[in-house]
């Protein structure tokens, strides 16, 4: 076809890339680019051509079919960088002393019952399962709210799926859960433990209770705890997102979460080729959200800041 039109190419690719992004003259800038219009569009400048021939000069010129990607984001602070390293660096040092090092992270939540999960999976031809037209909430079976503590040098993770909030004091009774069925088994000789977290949310760098809480656990456990938050906008590179939420959701796309028990099923049967092994359990417990840390409370912490951006250290 190009032997015959050696033009085709180039008018292809005037179409599917626009020298001018939203040049209003550029007839496909808005509108669908599907090989079928990618087509008609051709034969309409004399170069007559079917979409089938269309879809493989586009593979032959490097295209593929793409959907958005999550890079953009807000403003980056300008100790990001450096702050990765401080963690990358702190990392590096519990790992070499044989001391545990965690991720943590809550989940999107997510509603229970028959409602529609997005994906597919096998089933009988023409026998899908059956869920809800409309995602309503229902008040008896109400969300569950996935919180992951994922242990980084051994490639395991808990999760602990709530049933009321997720507060300050649901994250550390994640953490508390995870030493005792997990944590402890693997590292009988700790005296330390590193958390890595995002700077929000409950286990965010300004909430004081979970400040507290920590310090409830440091003392409860015989630990020390050490806290490295990672800087604003930056989440996605925490690496219980990639390394454990993410083949969580893959495991149970396409499925209805019809109960909390599904959900923690679904979870502990996520595993990949690199050998992760997830535990997890239902948080029964009753969360409140209004508790207020007073300045007192505050002062008698013993939390000594770092001298690198001792607001996220």
């Amino acid at each position: 076809m190009t032997r015959n039109d050696p033009d085709l190419t180039t008018a292809l690719e005037a179409l599917i890339e626009p020298l001018t992004r939203g040049d209003p003259e550029s007839p496909l800038r808005w509108t669908c680019k599907s090989t079928r219009r990618l087509a008609a569009e051709l034969t309409s400048q004399q170069h007559k051509v079917s979409a089938r021939t269309v879809a493989h000069l586009l593979i032959d010129a490097g295209y593929s079919l793409q959907a958005n990607r999550k890079t953009i984001e807000r403003t980056s602070h300008p100790d990001r960088n450096a702050q990765f390293e401080y963690i990358n660096a702190n990392m590096k040092r519990f790992q070499k002393r044989h001391q545990p090092a965690i991720s943590v992270d809550t989940k999107k939540k997510e509603i229970v019952g028959p409602f529609r999960n997005a994906g597919h999976e096998w089933r009988g031809q023409g026998r899908p399962e059956l869920v809800r037209v409309h995602d309503f909430l229902d008040p008896e079976l109400g969300k569950a709210i996935p919180y992951g503590v994922y242990d980084i040098f051994n490639n395991q993770g808990w999760v602990s799926v709530g049933v009321d909030h997720d507060t300050a004091q649901f994250a550390t009774n994640s953490i508390r859960r995870w030493w005792k069925e997990m944590g402890q088994h693997r590292y009988p000789r700790a005296s330390e433990l590193l958390i890595t977290a995002d700077g929000g949310g409950s286990n965010g760098h300004r909430t004081r209770l979970w400040k507290v809480s920590l310090q409830e656990l440091a003392d409860e456990l015989g630990l020390k705890l050490f806290v490295c938050h990672f800087p604003p906008g930056t989440s996605k590179w925490n690496k219980i997102e990639h390394r454990l939420f993410s083949f969580i959701t893959r495991n149970w796309r396409g499925r209805p979460l019809i109960s909390h028990q599904t959900v923690v099923n679904l979870i502990c049967r996520t595993t990949t080729r690199a050998g992760l092994i997830v535990k997890a359990a239902i948080d029964t417990d009753r969360y409140e959200t209004e508790s207020k840390v007073s300045d007192e409370q505050m002062a008698s912490l013993r939390i000594p800041r770092q001298s690198f951006h001792g607001e996220w250290n």
